[in-house]
């Protein structure tokens, strides 16, 4: 018996007679432009037809037929565009963790599921927030400040152990964050939906509408949270004025979630001590941008996660998650289209 991934149709034989015949599962592959086709899927070319589009046109003549979406430009816009012509989708995936471009009026509303990439990218991001916050208790960028200039400058520098940590979402990445934090002796406290008791790997999970009033407790706030209506604007000028002078911020979520011109100011005005920023509302961030010659600000581009060998790891998860779908079992990494993100399995 033929799997969910089976497409089955009518054609005639050569006698006139109509007969059932099966063909492969049409997958589109939502790129950015020049990307084609994602290392790693050429695994599938035997179980599946594979089409790659790379923007909305390209997406709108591929997509009549087609079962299965899988879009690896987070930053795509084409879905809505390209919309009406999905007259088959079973199933969207994204290659990223974030979901807020995939979830488009039109997808919330629809009964079609919708996975990503949980998991992938959750230890390197973890390890890129201990770098920044070592980085920022050891005062790397002096040193190099210093040694550009040839000068010996002795100095004290902060402790790493002892430091307080929020990480304002308490999801996959959220949780390794405070793992690898505890494990360098720091107290790591999250921020999640709502309140959640009795956590082996943060000290406390605080509602995020108690954020601002927990804010000044920290030594570094680390935002990990999905974009979604709930988290758009959620750091602004109140927040950093909440926020004690000596901490740091640390952006590896999406860059809306912070009001940039607020933390600019934030940081000229030293409400805040520094920041370290993997992403921002506009990107790339613009050459001419204040906050790359600020000397408090660490600056990466929207890299934290990405290893090497990642698109395969991507496509190899695309690839596990798709052969559950064709054999008609339950999807891994399935988001919550309300929330915007997996729910967490488990409170631990």
């Amino acid at each position: 018996m033929a799997g969910v991934g089976t497409v089955r149709s009518i054609i005639s034989d050569s006698l006139g007679r109509s007969v059932m015949a099966e063909q492969p599962p049409k997958i589109v592959i939502l790129t950015a432009p020049g990307e084609g086709l994602p290392d790693g899927l050429e695994a599938l070319s035997g179980e599946a037809e594979l089409l790659v589009a790379e923007n909305g046109a390209q997406l709108r003549a591929a997509l009549p037929g087609a079962q299965v979406l899988c879009v690896t430009d987070f930053r795509t816009n084409a879905i809505s565009e390209a919309w009406s012509a999905a007259d088959s989708l079973q199933w969207i995936h994204a290659t990223s963790a974030g979901v807020d471009a995939l979830l488009t009026a039109e997808v919330r509303e629809s009964s079609i599921p919708v996975t990503n990439a949980r998991g992938i990218f959750d230890r390197c991001i973890a390890e890129y927030v201990l770098g920044q916050i070592i980085a920022f208790c050891k005062d790397f960028a002096e040193n190099q400040r210093l040694q550009q200039r040839h000068e010996w400058h002795h100095r004290e520098t902060e402790p790493v152990t002892g430091r307080t940590v929020l990480v304002v979402g308490a999801g996959s990445i959220g949780r390794q964050i405070a793992q690898i934090c505890g494990a360098m002796g720091m107290a790591v406290d999250g921020i999640g939906r709502g309140a959640r008791p009795g956590d082996n790997d943060f000290g406390a999970i605080y509602a995020q509408a108690d954020l601002i009033s927990v804010l000044s407790d920290y030594d570094f706030v680390v935002i990990a949270a999905p974009l979604t209506p709930d988290t758009e604007g959620l750091f602004g000028a109140a927040e950093f004025q909440a926020m004690a002078s000596s901490a740091r911020l640390i952006n590896i979520g999406r860059g809306p979630i912070v009001r940039t011109a607020d933390l600019v100011s934030a940081l000229q005005d030293g409400e805040i001590d520094g920041a370290a920023l993997d992403v921002f509302e506009q990107e790339p961030l613009p050459a001419q941008h204040p906050l790359w010659d600020l000397p408090n600000v660490a600056i990466s581009a929207h890299m934290a996660g990405d290893f090497i060998g990642w698109k395969r790891a991507l496509s190899e998860q695309f690839i596990t998650n798709y052969r559950r779908w064709a054999a008609g079992d339950a999807l891994n990494n399935l988001v919550d289209k309300t929330h915007g993100f997996v729910p967490s399995t488990t409170n631990r």
